[in-house]
């Protein structure tokens, strides 16, 4: 039994990124997909595909990697709020991530997005995880 699923997920990108893995496969939540979403959208990973040939379902995840230095799109996923301690951000108080460079992932209740678009609908969130 997997308690943390997100956690779970961010382990298998990191892994599969340091395995030089093109691609990599993750059972797939609405969560996890969302996550992916704001990945895709803000550049991180290569593309994605929700494939429901089981009851679950899993996330295709294309990486994206430098094509002359081989160097992957995500440096660093960190995992924030954990089941033992969540992790809530305010308007005031949003995580900066890499000094504005990196983005933090929340769960807000608009749905999951970045710290830059939970503040600029003024609304804050669970910090799920930072990613540079």
């Amino acid at each position: 039994m997997n308690t943390d699923p997100i956690a779970d997920y961010l382990t298998r990108v990191r892994n599969a990124i340091k395995a030089n893995h093109r691609i990599v496969e993750i059972p797939a939540s609405n969560l996890k997909k969302e996550i992916t979403k704001v990945l895709f959208d803000k550049g991180y990973i290569a593309n994605y595909k929700f494939e429901e040939t089981t009851v679950q379902g899993t996330i295709k995840i294309a990486l994206k990697y430098n094509p002359i230095t081989k160097i992957p799109a995500i440096r660093t996923l960190a995992r924030i709020s954990k089941p033992g301690l969540r992790q809530y951000a305010g308007v005031g108080n949003m995580p900066r991530v890499l000094n504005g460079l990196g983005i933090a992932i929340l769960s807000t209740s608009k749905g999951v997005m970045t710290d830059k678009e939970a503040a600029r609908l003024n609304i804050g969130g669970e910090v799920l995880c930072h990613v540079y």
